[in-house]
């Protein structure tokens, strides 16, 4: 059994098709005792209606889909290299783009007759996302294997410290005795008070700095705050998709599970059919047992009677 070809197959059909024509496909490869290829086709797991509808877009729009995922190239090479130009250029397509393609991707779903609500459109959009951040993502979708949608992806991966440019250190400030200072101690010297105007110019100077001193100590703290929040909804998200993870796996093992009742309530009803069948054709066989048992016994009577009868005419007729 050739396991890509099955594999090809079944991420075509509409989840709820997977399981049975997967199984199928387990039960003939164990029937050959080609092991390798049940235990391969075995491990499939059923994509969940956003990965599939994602699948079903990069099997029936291919152009776009290669286009796609040029631009994940580009985005990641990019962000690897800190092409600022190259990163905006494209970036200024990703949402747009992403956007427009899980639109396409519900309309496919919903030629297959199945529909799209808000939060599949959603994780569509997640698992797009995925596709232009994770190189593995964007093997798997190209190929129309995606189980479920990625780790919502807030942005790419980590830059190394040392690629990122060493931010410029800040002009060394001037010393609080500035040229104020100087006139003053030009003007004591001479025995004499600093003009006024300096003094003012160079108190001026002062609360500017601090006024700057203020700004960047509130910048940083901005700053500050809104990597935390980054970072809270990168964790929110995160756990939004394990349990999104999780709920799908109970989707499926309850499925199976229910699949499995299912089959075994059929062969338990064709079992006691056959049960209550076998017993009443050994019902019908024991009467016709005892029927021929006395039928059999009557034509002994009747063989005697007739024996009887030959001997008694035969002795007469010497008589």
């Amino acid at each position: 059994m050739d396991v890509e070809e099955v594999a090809e197959e079944l991420y075509g059909l509409r989840p709820a098709e997977f399981v049975a024509a997967r199984d199928t496909y387990v039960a003939r490869a164990r029937a050959a005792k080609d092991a390798r290829a049940a235990k391969a086709v075995a491990a499939l797991r059923r994509p969940s209606l956003a990965a599939w509808a994602a699948n079903r877009l990069a099997r029936q729009r291919k152009r776009e889909a290669q286009q796609f995922l040029a631009l994940g190239e580009t985005l990641r090479e990019a962000h690897r290299t800190l092409d600022a130009e190259q990163l905006r250029a494209a970036s200024g397509q990703r949402q747009q783009l992403i956007t427009a393609l899980a639109r396409t991707a519900a309309g496919l779903a919903g030629e297959a007759g199945l529909s799209v609500s808000d939060t599949v459109l959603h994780e569509i959009e997640q698992t797009l996302h995925g596709v232009l951040a994770d190189q593995d993502v964007a093997e798997q979708w190209s190929r129309g294997r995606l189980v479920k949608a990625p780790e919502a992806a807030v942005g790419f991966p980590e830059v190394a410290q040392e690629a990122v440019p060493a931010r410029r250190a800040p002009a060394a400030e001037a010393p609080e005795a500035d040229e104020t200072t100087g006139s003053e101690e030009a003007a004591g010297a001479a025995g004499r008070p600093a003009p006024k105007k300096k003094t003012a110019r160079g108190a001026d100077a002062r609360r500017l700095r601090e006024r700057e001193r203020a700004r960047l100590r509130e910048l940083e703290r901005a700053r500050t705050a809104a990597e935390e929040a980054d970072d809270e909804v990168g964790r929110r998200e995160r756990e939004l998709a394990e349990a999104r993870d999780a709920r799908q796996t109970a989707a499926e093992e309850a499925e199976e599970a229910a699949e499995l009742v299912s089959r075994l309530e059929r062969e338990l009803h064709d079992g006691r059919q056959a049960k209550q069948e076998a017993r009443t054709a050994s019902a019908t066989a024991g009467k016709a047992v005892t029927t021929a048992e006395h039928a059999l016994r009557d034509a002994r009577r009747a063989a005697a009677q007739a024996a009887r009868d030959l001997q008694d005419r035969e002795s007469r007729s010497r008589d």
